[in-house]
This record gives C-alpha cells, sequence and structure tokens, in this order.
C-alpha cells in the first residue's frame, strides 16, 4: 500500500467536491474549498479518526468495503475508484458482465422473426 499517495488522493478528492454536491448544505465559513474531513468520514460510514489517519499516511490498509465506501463518498468515477483499489494495494472490483441468460419472453420474440435478422 502506498500510504503517501492514498493520502494525497483522498485530500485531492476531497477538495473538488463542494457540500451541494453531495447534498449537504453549505454551513458556516470554510477555510479552504471542498467538504470537511467529518463530512466525508460520514458519508462513507466511518469514524472520523478514521479518516484523517488515511489522510496523514499514517492509517491502516483500509479494507474493500471501506474503499468502496470512500469512492461512494468521493463521487469517484470508475477509473478513479480503480486507482484508489490499486494505490491501497487491492484489486478492483470487477464490474458487471453481460449475463449469458437470455429472457424466455425475449426468446419468443426472435422465435416470430423469421423473415428478420436479430442478435441479442
Amino acid at each position: 500500500m502506498d500510504r503517501p499517495e492514498v493520502a494525497d488522493f483522498l485530500r485531492r478528492g476531497r477538495a473538488r467536491l463542494e457540500p451541494s454536491d453531495v447534498g449537504l448544505p453549505a454551513g458556516s465559513r470554510r477555510r479552504t474549498p471542498g467538504l470537511r474531513r467529518e463530512e466525508v468520514a460520514a458519508l462513507a460510514g466511518m469514524s472520523v479518526d478514521y479518516y484523517t489517519r488515511l489522510e496523514q499516511s499514517r492509517g491502516p490498509r483500509p479494507s474493500r468495503q471501506m474503499l468502496g465506501a470512500l469512492a461512494r463518498a468521493l463521487r469517484l468515477t470508475g477509473d478513479e475508484r480503480d486507482h484508489l483499489f490499486h494505490l491501497a494495494g487491492e484489486e478492483p472490483p470487477r464490474a458487471a458482465g453481460a449475463s449469458s441468460h437470455v429472457r424466455p419472453g425475449l426468446l419468443l420474440i426472435l422465435d416470430r422473426l423469421h423473415d428478420a435478422p436479430a442478435q441479442v
């Protein structure tokens, strides 16, 4: 796990979000742009102390569930989420692939298309 890189990535992700982006009230005056640590921790469902330690490069290795919660809290894209997982030394979650199962209703429609090409 690359702790300094994870910490930097989390800080930058937090700084690019405004409270209104995640449904929080703007609140009182802010000294720095972006969300507060407390707000990210609450959105991710973790303690403020745990999140603070991660941002200060002194936290333990986060679990896959915590990484997923952080990705959702920081509104990361799929590529950003995968990057966070790689920085933490974890394999990113696989995207749900297409199912090889075809629903019976769709098969019935395809069976009735005798003179037209079709693909599922």
